[in-house]
């Protein structure tokens, strides 16, 4: 299956750390962050998942769940949790999904969907390409895709700098400009006439160009 932005996100039942869950039920009206990873002790994805489960109530404040998955059985993740704790000083409370059957990477076009057999007997070099995040809003969208190689840990600090850039523009007719961060100026989009952009930020805005207006950030 191929997976662009806005297609709704495959749904599926699988197995956690936290039970069974079905994605979408378990989303229900938050955002979510799915991100994913080859193998269980691993190197890099123990820095990774270490460093989201400090950031965790970071992402809980903008009303985001986060959920991991691995192509390994639940008891292995439940003992590398107990390494990603003593070795990044944060413990995992998020769920994380034992993908032993590949089902659920074949689904995200992680993995082939033609793929054989189990997570027994792979290695993260089979599994290589299951590095990806996934960014899903409350109408259980796609709102970001992100597919990193093995050796370069992921940037959890972009994905929360990403999701506050998502949740203001879905709330208000702006874009976010290159390197935005939370409170900085944002961009009127095009499709709001100048009239229409006094009434809605009556702080004022500046035109660069007729194409390109800033405002400060709104709410």
């Amino acid at each position: 299956m191929s997976l662009r932005i806005n297609d709704i996100t495959p749904n599926f039942t699988a197995k956690t750390t936290q039970g069974t869950i079905d994605f979408h039920q378990w989303i229900g009206d938050s955002w979510a962050i799915l991100f994913s990873h080859p193998k269980d002790f691993t190197p890099v994805c123990t820095t990774e998942l270490g460093y989201m489960a400090g950031l965790e109530k970071e992402f809980a404040q903008r009303n985001c769940k986060v959920i991991g998955l691995s192509i390994d059985p639940i008891d292995n993740h439940e003992q590398w949790a107990k390494d990603i704790e003593e070795t990044q000083g944060h413990a995992v409370k998020f769920p994380i999904i034992g993908d032993t059957d590949l089902a659920v990477a074949k689904l995200y076009n992680m993995l082939p969907a033609d793929e054989s057999g189990t997570s027994e007997g792979r290695t993260a070099a089979t599994n290589a390409t299951v590095r990806s995040v996934f960014i899903i809003g409350p109408d259980k969208k796609i709102k970001l895709m992100m597919t990193y190689p093995m050796t370069t840990g992921r940037n959890f600090n972009e994905i929360l700098r990403v999701l506050d850039s998502m949740q203001l523009t879905a709330q208000y007719k702006v874009a976010t400009p290159v390197n935005w961060k939370k409170g900085e100026d944002v961009i009127i989009v095009p499709s709001v006439s100048n009239e229409e952009a006094e009434k809605l930020f009556p702080q004022g805005f500046k035109t660069i160009k007729p194409y390109l207006r800033t405002t400060k950030q709104p709410g």
